[in-house]
């Protein structure tokens, strides 16, 4: 099976300088969902017709199993489907998707599939409480496909009709040429429409089925940013139910947005207004707390991530406790039962097994012990203005408030490091380090007053 995507209208309604297939739906171009379910189809030959912004489509879809072919001039659908025949294998049958159309279950794609076979042509409708705007399915008194009639050349009993086409066909791709080829654009607007090829396969004796989705949604498509907007909820909602049904508790299933994929284990919990990004794993009795971004992510069991914690190409492992209002940069590994705290970064750095940084902390480009303690003020110096350098600290160490360690240096096992400390040596084990101070008192010192204006 050939499958052509369409993909090449500007979409006006946008508003917008970015092709319409482009914008995003969970964090991905509505064209890459097409594309994915594509895939699951296992076609011959997978071919995007591109025709606005070709060039920036080719870059973000672009893969060794897509094949593009260029409609210059968007002159409708029957033409943009020629540009893709030269690409096609003409001994098996084509289906025609739609870049704008992300949510169509390769469920229904089968269903519709297996109605046309080899040799029939095949439409997917769907019926409609309001069909206002869309081509309706003219059938004949004893039930078979007639012709499809788009609302502008519809008559007013043709508009009654609550059946619709999706646009969505599968044809026999050996005569296909044919059709196209005969199409005119004697229409409301002077296109070239490929659901006219209905009433070709019909004259040349090809019998036309239908099928319909399993939902109304799968057939919705975007044409303005209010409709994206929609399909947005509708998608978001569709992932809230799977990872309910799959045991995740969720404490509002309308403010949870997954933009890649989120893999949880056994009794996971999820507060509100939660997003996650990119691939995210949640082992077995993980809970995040309200207002968390993580992207990227792999988080161990009984792990808990507190209110307002950002992650982002990290892993944490069991036990960790994370937040309120800690960040995890790229590159981040927590060992089992680390803790993270408020207003706490760490970038490009392990944290052993059992250590802990509370607050007000930063940690980059360090190999941190187990069972270390980082107080509350400490900053690891890794950048020297041009190149960075990393800290290492040995287990059970003890670092005091407000400590800088200025790479690159390493902190033997069971240093005690004084509050205050500036550290650019090397430390033996088990020392105690701290820089020389004295403190002056000065008996009677009396404030400054305001003076009275």
């Amino acid at each position: 099976m050939n499958i052509v995507i369409l993909a090449a209208g500007m979409g006006k309604r946008m508003r917008s300088a970015l092709p319409k297939v482009l914008h995003p739906l969970a964090g991905r171009p509505l064209l890459a969902h097409v594309i994915d379910t594509a895939r699951t189809l296992s076609p011959t030959r997978l071919v995007v017709v591109v025709g606005h912004g070709a060039d920036k489509v080719r870059e973000m879809v672009g893969a060794p199993d897509v094949q593009f072919a260029l409609q210059d001039k968007q002159l409708g659908t029957g033409h943009a489907v020629q540009q893709a025949l030269p690409l096609l294998d003409p001994s098996v049958p084509t289906l025609v998707l739609y870049g704008d159309v992300p949510l169509t279950r390769a469920s229904s794609l089968k269903r519709l599939i297996d109605a046309a076979g080899a040799e029939r042509y095949g439409v997917l409708t769907v019926t409609v409480d309001d069909p206002a705007g869309y081509g309706r399915i003219v059938r004949d008194a004893a039930g078979k496909v007639k012709k499809i009639v788009e609302q502008k050349d519809a008559s007013e009993e043709e508009r009654r009709i609550a059946e619709i086409n999706t646009g969505i066909v599968i044809t026999p791709t050996r005569t296909l040429e044919t059709w196209l080829a005969s199409l005119k654009n004697d229409n409301a607007q002077g296109e070239f429409y490929l659901t006219d090829v209905v009433e070709r396969a019909i004259d040349s004796g090809v019998e036309v089925v239908t099928a319909q989705p399993d939902a109304e949604w799968e057939t919705l498509g975007v044409n303005s940013k209010i409709q994206l907007a929609e399909l947005e909820r509708i998608h978001q909602r569709n992932v809230a139910n799977a990872l309910l049904e799959a045991g995740v508790t969720l404490m509002d299933p309308a403010r949870i947005d997954v933009r890649g994929t989120l893999e949880c284990g056994a009794d996971v919990s999820i507060d509100v207004n939660c997003v996650f990004e990119g691939r995210v794993t949640l082992a077995d009795n993980v809970t995040v707390g309200p207002n968390c971004v993580i992207r990227d992510a792999t988080i161990g069991a009984g792990t808990r991530i507190d209110a307002y914690t950002h992650i982002e190409g990290a892993s944490a492992g069991a036990n960790v406790v994370l937040g309120p209002y800690a960040r995890l940069r790229p590159g981040a590994k927590l060992s089992d039962e680390a803790h993270v705290g408020n207003f706490v970064e760490v970038k490009n750095a392990v944290l052993g097994h059992g250590s802990k940084a509370n607050h007000l902390t930063y940690i980059g480009d360090s190999d941190i012990g187990a069972r270390v303690n980082v107080g509350a003020g400490t900053i690891t110096c890794n950048y020297d203005g041009a190149n960075k350098h990393r800290t290492v600290i040995e287990d059970d160490v003890f670092i005091g408030s407000d400590t800088q360690l200025v790479a690159p240096v390493r902190v033997g096992r069971g240093v005690t490091i004084a509050a205050g400390t500036t550290v650019w040596k090397d430390v033996a084990e088990g020392e105690l380090v701290l820089n020389e101070k004295s403190q002056v008192s000065k008996a009677g010192y009396k404030r400054p007053v305001k003076k009275k204006s």
